[in-house]
C-alpha cells in the first residue's frame, strides 16, 4: 500500500498552494569544539573558515531543491556549539568579538540567523559562562542575524535562580539597547529549561555537546493545513474524529519535511539529523495555530477549553509524525508566539487572551511563553518571576519550556511593537504588578524534584 498515490499527491500540492505548508527551516547543525585557542582572533578565524566551509552551499543547495520539489523552504539557518564553552578557552574573554564573527559568517553564507551564543547554565556558571551571560546586550546590538539562548534549569537539576535573576537584567538591558528597534534584541534571546541539543528553530537552536560534527536538521509547519482539515470535518465529528484526521496530516506534513530533508543532506554530503514536527505559525492570515481553535469550534484563543484544544493538537501532531520519520528531534509541537501568529496577535489586542492563560497553555504546547511584547518599564524582577515560572514548569513536567518576552522600551499596554518579516507584530501586553523582587533576590538553585532520580 502507497500513502503516495494522486489523491494524495493532490492533496499536498493544495496544502502548499493554498494552505501555506512549508520547510520552515533547513538548519545546519555544527560543531565549534574544534576551534577552541588561547586567543580570540584565533578563535573567530577557525570559525569563520569552519562556517564558510560547511555552509557555503547551504543557500543554493535549498534554492535548488525549492525549485525541484516545489515547496518554499522560508529560512535557512545554523546553529552551533554553545560558544561560552568555544570561548572560555581564551586567555582573554571577548565574546562580542566572536558575536561579530558569528554575523559575518551567516551574512555571507546568506542565511537568516544563526543561533549558539549560548551558554548551558542550569546547576551553575563558569567564567565563560558568565563573560558570554554579560555580554548579550552589547552582542545583540552588534549582530543582525545572532541568536542567544541560556539554559537555566532541568528535571535533573533543578532552577539555577542566581542565573533566572541575572537574565532577567539582561533581557532589559537587550531591549534598551535595541529600543530604537522596539526592543528587537530581545526577541532574539530565549530562556530555557531542558533545552534540546538538536533544536532547528531561532531563537533556541545551538548545536549540542553530544551531537555530531555536522548534520542537517529540519523544521517543518502548516498550522494552516490543519486548520483546513479541521474546517472540512463535520461539525458534529467528536474528538476522536479530529486527532484522527490531524494526525493523518501531521504524517503528510512530516514526509514532506523528511523527503526534503534527507535530499538537502545528501547534496550537502553530511548527515541527515532530525526532523522537528513543530507547528509554527507566520503573522499570514490563515497560518495561525490559534485559528484551528477556532475550527474547532472555540470563539477565539484564550476562551475556556483553549488548553484542551492545544493538549489534544500538540498530542496528535506528535503521533502522526512520528510514524513519518524515524528521527524526530527538536521541540515539536505546537508554538503559540502571539507576534508572529495572526490569530494570537487578534485575540491579545482583544483583550481575550492573557498572559496568565498563556502560560497555563505552555504545559501543553512544544515551547513555552514566546514573542510577548510586555510594558517597558516592567521590573527586571519581575521578569525574572516570570522565568522562573516558566522554568518550574518544564522542570517538573519533565518537558522543554522557554521564555521569549520583550519589554519594549516607552511602550505600554495599548501600544504596538512591530518587527516585520516572521516576527510580526504584538500589542503590548499586561503582566502582573505584583513585586516578585523578595522571591528573586533569595538567589541559589530550586532544587530537583523527586522524580528527577530515575537512574
Amino acid at each position: 500500500m502507497s500513502f503516495f498515490n494522486e489523491k494524495s499527491i493532490l492533496e499536498t500540492i493544495n496544502m502548499i498552494k493554498v494552505h501555506n505548508l512549508d520547510i520552515r527551516t533547513v538548519t545546519l547543525a555544527l560543531s565549534l569544539r574544534d576551534c577552541c585557542s588561547d586567543n580570540a582572533k584565533d578563535v573567530g578565524e577557525k570559525i569563520y573558515n569552519k562556517i564558510i566551509k560547511y555552509a557555503k552551499h547551504l543557500y543554493k543547495y535549498a534554492s535548488e531543491i525549492e525549485e525541484e520539489y516545489s515547496i518554499p523552504i522560508i529560512n535557512k539557518r545554523i546553529a552551533v556549539t554553545p560558544v561560552s564553552l568555544v570561548g572560555e578557552s581564551c586567555k582573554e574573554f571577548d565574546y562580542v568579538y566572536l558575536a561579530k564573527v558569528l554575523d559575518s559568517a551567516a551574512k555571507e553564507v546568506n542565511v537568516n540567523f544563526i543561533g549558539g551564543f549560548s551558554a548551558l547554565v542550569e546547576k551553575g556558571c563558569t567564567k565563560g559562562d558568565t563573560a558570554l551571560i554579560e555580554s548579550i546586550p552589547e552582542a545583540l546590538k552588534e549582530t543582525q542575524r545572532v541568536c542567544s539562548s541560556v539554559n537555566l534549569a532541568s528535571t535533573k537539576a533543578g532552577i539555577n535562580m542566581d542565573a533566572v535573576k541575572k537574565m532577567g537584567k539582561i533581557i532589559k538591558q537587550t531591549a534598551e539597547f535595541t529600543k530604537d528597534k522596539d526592543g528587537i534584541g530581545a526577541a532574539k534571546l530565549v530562556c530555557f529549561c531542558n533545552a534540546p541539543g538538536d533544536n532547528p528553530f531561532m531563537a533556541g537552536a545551538f548545536h549540542g555537546y553530544g551531537e555530531p560534527e555536522c548534520a542537517l536538521n529540519v523544521g517543518v509547519s502548516g498550522p494552516g493545513v490543519v486548520r483546513a482539515a479541521v474546517e472540512n470535518m463535520p461539525k458534529d465529528a467528536d474528538f476522536g474524529e479530529l486527532a484522527n484526521k490531524i494526525k493523518q496530516i501531521a504524517f503528510k506534513i512530516t514526509s514532506t519535511g523528511e523527503l526534503v530533508g534527507r535530499r538537502m543532506a545528501e547534496k550537502m554530503g553530511i548527515p541527515f539529523g532530525i526532523i522537528d514536527l513543530s507547528l509554527a505559525p507566520t503573522p499570514a492570515l490563515g497560518d495561525s495555530v490559534a485559528g484551528i481553535f477556532q475550527a474547532m469550534g472555540l470563539e477565539h484563543a484564550g476562551a475556556h477549553g483553549t488548553t484542551a484544544a492545544l493538549a489534544m493538537l500538540n498530542d496528535a501532531v506528535k503521533k502522526g509524525g512520528i510514524m513519518a520519520s524515524s528521527y524526530v528531534g527538536g521541540l515539536s509541537g505546537a508554538f503559540i508566539p502571539v507576534s508572529e501568529d495572526a490569530g494570537m496577535i487578534e485575540a491579545a489586542k482583544k483583550g481575550v487572551l492573557s498572559f496568565d492563560k498563556l502560560e497555563a497553555m505552555t504545559c501543553v504546547c512544544s515551547v513555552g511563553l514566546d514573542m510577548i511584547a510586555i510594558p517597558g518599564n516592567t521590573p527586571d524582577t519581575t521578569i525574572s518571576g516570570i522565568i522562573a515560572d516558566e522554568m518550574a514548569i518544564g522542570m517538573i513536567n519533565k518537558k522543554t519550556t522557554a521564555v521569549r518576552v520583550i519589554p519594549v522600551p516607552g511602550k505600554d499596554v495599548g501600544d504596538y511593537a512591530v518587527y516585520g518579516g516572521l516576527l510580526g507584530e504584538a500589542p503590548i501586553m499586561k503582566v502582573n504588578s505584583l513585586s516578585s523582587a523578595a522571591f528573586v533576590n533569595r538567589g541559589g538553585r530550586i532544587p530537583a524534584p523527586v522524580h528527577s532520580l530515575n537512574n
